[in-house]
């Protein structure tokens, strides 16, 4: 359905949004205890809508803020007046001194042998002898001495381009970041654009869809560590415990991965297929898409395999699989998993021994989710929530570079929100 495809980009786009960054946008939670599901029906669908657009602008205003930031820090390092490059300066002029000494020793080595050449009778010879060595005593120091400058020179100059090489890759994952944050706002804006022209009065009539405690997607024997160039099988069960057969079941699973600086996607590297036991050809599993698995009775549940392979030209990282589901029913009533829960698993280069491996722990998308409640005030490094004031600002770009291990909390909770709180489906439309 088409609401399902845009907000299902939603998510793709919010998964793929350095997760640092994003943990700065409200996440769907309150203080007050879950409403009934009942009650849930009635809260207004497309204030959430209107939220998500909220959280996404302001979670791209701090990637624009922290882009900014990044530029500025590599900006500096050109500057005369950074102290790198006054390190530099002044390890070179004590260089220069240093080889300036050497030079001078190295002439009255010189000199000094000249002399003993020179020398007729032994008085005049022990003389030239003694002025010699010390001439070489001399020499050898100043030697030292430059090479010891000398080498402050080569390290002060790696230590600058090692700022800027940093620098540099923050610019790019700080754009990188700006860019995702961007399609993220843009996704939410199209959500509540397509809501808002479904309302009574408008061109479709409005099906509020609700989060359903009882409607369960859990992963099951997905490794904690997966070997580049090796598979791995394991499942989602897909549980309806609820006491109403659910029409249409569409669980949503993805896979995404960072190298172990945080600085490249691993994707390309990931392949994910799944099957059923009604269908067991294996299938390719596309970023962003829900899986369709047909209509489940009440109180009873579905697997849905998966197999995971790693390429094996993939370096080490850290990969997320993430799942959750939603379900449609044949008289408009729809809901979904109240959250989008992830499980992280490392990824280690090609030959590497595991050694003893578990499975890997589920964890929520959003960790302080009460589903259908109003904003969190969880800040970001202490900062506070929403604000360009926070730590994050302050510090530059080094607080965004993306870590797969941190994600879930707010890093999913843009497309999350929108996918699994407020969906709508158009009348006599069709999937």
């Amino acid at each position: 359905m088409k609401i399902r495809r845009i907000l299902a980009t939603a998510v793709a786009a919010a998964v793929t949004t350095p997760v640092v960054l994003l943990s700065a946008a409200p996440a769907f939670a309150d203080t007050k205890p879950a409403a009934p599901a009942q009650e849930q029906k009635q809260n207004p669908t497309l204030e959430q809508l209107k939220k998500a657009v909220s959280d996404a602008q302001n979670a791209y205003d701090i990637a624009v803020i922290a882009q900014q930031n990044a530029e500025q820090e590599l900006k500096d390092l050109a500057d005369p007046e950074n102290g790198l490059q006054i390190t530099v300066r002044e390890t070179k002029e004590l260089a220069a001194t240093a080889a300036e000494k050497k030079t001078a020793a190295d002439a009255k080595v010189v000199e000094a042998q000249a002399k003993l050449d020179a020398a007729t009778d032994d008085a005049a010879k022990a003389e030239a002898q003694k002025e010699l060595d010390e001439a070489k005593a001399a020499a050898e120091t100043a030697a030292t001495e430059k090479t010891a400058a000398d080498g402050k020179v080569t390290e002060a100059e790696a230590a600058l381009a090692a700022a800027k090489t940093a620098a540099e890759g923050k610019v790019a994952t700080a754009k990188t970041t700006a860019e995702t944050a961007l399609k993220s706002l843009e996704a939410a804006k199209k959500a509540l654009e397509e809501a808002e022209g479904e309302e009574p009065g408008g061109e479709e009539p409005v099906e509020e869809c609700v989060p359903e405690p009882k409607f369960t997607t859990v992963v099951h024997g997905l490794p904690e560590k997966v070997v580049a160039g090796t598979t791995v099988n394991f499942t989602v069960r897909v549980t309806n415990g609820t006491d109403k057969k659910m029409d249409e079941v569409y669980p949503y699973t993805a896979v995404h991965a960072f190298d172990e600086k945080g600085l490249k996607e691993l994707d390309e590297y990931l392949d994910l297929e799944w099957s059923t036991a009604a269908n067991p050809k294996w299938q390719d599993v596309d970023f962003g898409e829900s899986l369709f698995v047909g209509s489940l009775n009440a109180k009873s549940s579905v697997d849905v395999k998966l197999k995971l392979t790693i390429d094996g030209k993939a370096p080490a990282g850290q990969g997320a699989a993430f799942v959750a589901g939603d379900y449609w029913n044949d008289d408009e009533s729809c809901g979904g998993t109240p959250d989008l829960e992830y499980y992280e698993f490392a990824i280690l280069a090609k030959g590497s021994n595991p050694g003893k491996v578990d499975d890997a722990k589920g964890k929520p998308g959003n960790s302080n989710t009460n589903p259908q409640g109003g904003t969190s005030t969880t800040p970001v490094n202490g900062g506070t929530t929403g604000s360009t004031n926070g730590n994050l600002a302050n510090t530059g770009s080094n607080d965004i570079v993306p870590q797969i291990a941190l994600a879930g909390g707010a890093a999913v909770v843009l497309g999350a929100g929108a996918m699994f709180i407020v969906r709508r489906r158009k009348a006599g439309s069709n999937a």
